[in-house]
């Protein structure tokens, strides 16, 4: 954790999504470093796409067009909070070279908070229990916004797997007991 230290900002970091934006996360951390006099720092992971080589033994050089989709990926990381939170916003935005768990890791060093939208259950780019990997790893607090308070929408796929998850169970429930039905839940 960071050493208490009064001449610095109370400092909330954000990891921001590529996808989602994590607006719940953003909208949160701005209105608690309000309250609290503090800055928010927006952070996003980043690796650079190696250009192809005809060796797979041999890593090829950062190139321009590295440097290019770097800037590109700030800009759009600048588009994203501003999107979010308004023009004007006064959120620091960093990009972070390397995975998102270490990015977020390495900006705790430095934060007295650390937010984030808690991952998609679905994402495949985020391994299960990444929130909590991230929470015993942080060197600060770590807030999590749970899906039902970033009122992220559920996918078609976790839809469908509520339904069979349904059927399933009230089939179970009535094996062996013809005739027998549960009451069905109000919708």
């Amino acid at each position: 954790m960071r050493a208490l230290d009064e001449t610095q900002p109370y400092t909330i970091v954000v990891g921001v999504s590529a996808t989602s934006k994590s607006p719940t996360a953003l909208h949160w951390a701005a209105e608690l470093a309000a309250l609290r006099g503090g800055r928010v720092v927006a952070v996003r992971a980043w690796r650079p796409t190696p250009p192809q080589t005809a060796s797979r033994v041999t890593p090829a050089p950062i190139t321009e067009d590295a440097r290019a989709a770097e800037e590109q990926a700030l800009a759009d990381l600048q588009a994203d909070v501003a999107e979010v939170l308004g023009g004007g916003h006064g959120v620091e935005v960093r990009l972070v070279h390397g995975g998102k768990r270490r990015a977020l890791l390495a900006a705790s060093e430095r934060a007295d908070l650390l937010v984030i939208d808690a991952p998609r259950r679905l994402d495949l780019t985020a391994l299960p229990g990444f929130a909590m990997r991230l929470v015993n790893g942080a060197s600060c607090p770590v807030v999590v916004m749970p899906p039902r308070v970033s009122g992220a929408p559920r996918t078609p796929l976790e839809r469908a797997a509520e339904t069979v998850a349904r059927n399933v169970t009230e089939a179970a429930g009535r094996a062996g007991r013809p005739g027998l039905s549960h009451p069905s839940p109000p919708h």
